[in-house]
């Protein structure tokens, strides 16, 4: 490439060459960068393959463990199935035959429906005053009444079953202040218990019924905690209907269980699926 230098008149002058320097070192530094960022490419596809290679082994490791806990788990209700049919096929009918068997036919002779509502209406009442498990009561409910009318016992009875122990527990408030003390972390549940509104205790009282802690302590404690009455008793009463249902379907499965004993036969699958389905439909 040339150009003209002009003068100050306007007329043309030489003609020069155009002059490109080149500085050194120039292709030294762009290979230099080729370089590096050929050897970054390299060593992030060796980390990247490296990664893979450890995360194969966890993940089959993890996949291993996770078939190896559905088979254990198969072979636990497996085991649990075997157990049930054990039960119902032999030892149910012989505990029927020996000890139930005896115990239902004295309560069928020796007392009247009326007085069987009145003794179930007391037991379950009284019984966690006293620190008893008033269960087997529930059964004989729903051995006798059903359903329909067992329920309506039980819900009554059960209301002055929790309230006697609330209001009995308040004269001994401060002693029981004290023994919670002894167990912080499994008083802090009761605890919560009596924290918030109206509505919060009303729905931890439900849920401290639903769980497995134990039913005839916390009626005593619950008055330590600060929970009003109100919400106390309503929880009470919901979180405690799952376990009332399931027990007078005990009851029942009990009473056919007796019949099918009298009769010399033993409850068919049928039958014990029938049961099952009435529990849910109820």
């Amino acid at each position: 490439m040339t150009f003209y230098d002009g003068n100050s008149n306007g007329e043309g002058g030489e003609v020069m060459p155009e002059l490109k320097v080149r500085v050194e070192g120039d292709d030294n530094g762009v290979n230099g960068k080729r370089v590096t960022l050929r050897q970054r490419l390299l060593e992030e596809c060796e980390a990247e393959e490296r990664y893979l290679l450890v995360k194969e082994p966890a993940f089959s490791c993890i996949q291993r463990r996770s078939i190896w806990f559905w088979v254990k788990l198969g072979v636990l209700f497996t085991f649990i199935g075997l157990l049930a049919a054990v039960f119902f096929r032999w030892v149910g009918p012989f505990l029927m035959d020996k000890e139930l068997m005896p115990i239902i036919n004295w309560e069928m002779t020796t007392f009247s429906t009326p007085m069987l509502a009145v003794l179930v209406f007391a037991s379950v009442a009284l019984f966690p005053t006293i620190l008893l498990p008033s269960t087997p009561s529930i059964w004989v409910a729903g051995m006798t009444f059903g359903y329909g009318f067992g329920f309506l016992l039980i819900i009554s009875a059960a209301a002055v079953g929790v309230s006697l122990p609330f209001f009995i527990g308040s004269l001994f408030l401060h002693r029981i202040q004290g023994w919670l003390e002894k167990y912080p972390k499994k008083a802090a549940i009761l605890r919560a218990a009596g924290e918030g509104n109206w509505f919060h205790q009303f729905k931890a009282v439900t849920l401290i019924r639903i769980s497995p802690f134990p039913y005839i302590i916390y009626n005593y404690c619950a008055v330590a905690t600060h929970v009003k009455y109100g919400p106390y008793i309503l929880g009470s009463l919901i979180g405690m209907v799952p376990e009332i249902f399931v027990a007078i379907y005990t009851g029942i499965l009990i009473q056919t269980l007796a019949d099918a004993s009298q009769e010399q036969h033993t409850l068919s699958a049928p039958q014990i699926l029938l049961n099952g389905e009435e529990l849910i439909l109820q």
